[in-house]
């Protein structure tokens, strides 16, 4: 008897626009996905849940970027958001608590609003600048999305999320993941919003559902950006030691 591999997986985070991009262009091309893919979140921890993976072997995959791949991936997701026909409002992090958004979303995953939520904290953050990580936008998101908020802004005060949470992260190292966006199917592995058609192809052929293949062209036009934003080196993504996340 054949064993069926493997559901296919997401590396998702809040903090990367490759990652919300890579969720776009995913759930329009393939809108069976919510249903066919596990989305797994990806943050980098605070310093109780860093110390915590250190003590379990599973040691967060992060090094400094530079100031160059920061300049770099601002004019990147700029070019990519303007073939797509999307704006994207940078937002200024200034010490982010990743926790406070990502954990959220596995409450939100337990009372089956995960959906709901992950799509109201990617359009606060890429298309209007908010600082989800504080407890007081993540109320306001939760509460225009509809949500109760007491659950998910209390969740990172939640022993039982921190564990969850804890677990998603040691399942990132065990994984082998490198960088957001990045996919799983099997034994495969698919890194980064260009990887995505390679994903695609291998799910459908598997008989999970169709989806397109057309990608669009990006556009090579220079553009001016934001002071505050060119300032924020490391804030929009993950930097990993086999370069762009």
């Amino acid at each position: 008897m054949s064993r069926r591999p493997a559901r296919p997986v997401l590396y998702f985070s809040f903090r990367s626009p490759y990652s919300w991009l890579a969720l776009r262009d995913l759930e329009a091309r393939f809108p069976q996905a919510p249903e066919v893919v596990e989305y797994r979140p990806w943050w980098e921890p605070d310093g109780p849940s860093r110390k915590e993976l250190d003590a379990r072997g599973a040691p967060f995959p992060y090094i400094p970027m530079s100031k160059a791949k920061h300049l770099y991936i601002l004019q990147d997701v700029k070019r990519l958001t303007e073939a797509r026909g999307i704006k994207v409002s940078w937002p200024v992090d200034i010490d982010p608590w990743w926790e406070v958004p990502h954990l959220a979303w596995l409450a939100a995953r337990r009372l089956g609003q995960d959906r709901r939520l992950l799509a109201a904290l990617v359009a606060a953050r890429w298309e209007r600048g908010a600082n989800i990580c504080d407890p007081g936008v993540l109320r306001a998101v939760a509460e225009e999305a509809g949500l109760d908020p007491a659950p998910l802004v209390g969740a990172v005060d939640d022993p039982a999320i921190r564990a969850e949470g804890l677990d998603c992260l040691q399942q990132v190292h065990e994984d082998d993941a490198f960088g957001i966006p990045y996919f799983t199917y099997g034994r495969r592995r698919y890194w980064g919003l260009d990887r995505l058609d390679g994903f695609l192809r291998d799910v459908t052929e598997a008989g999970l559902g169709e989806a397109g293949t057309d990608t669009a062209d990006e556009d090579a036009e220079k553009s001016g950006l934001p002071v505050g934003v060119l300032n924020r080196i490391g804030a929009y993504d993950h930097d990993t030691a086999g370069g762009c996340g």
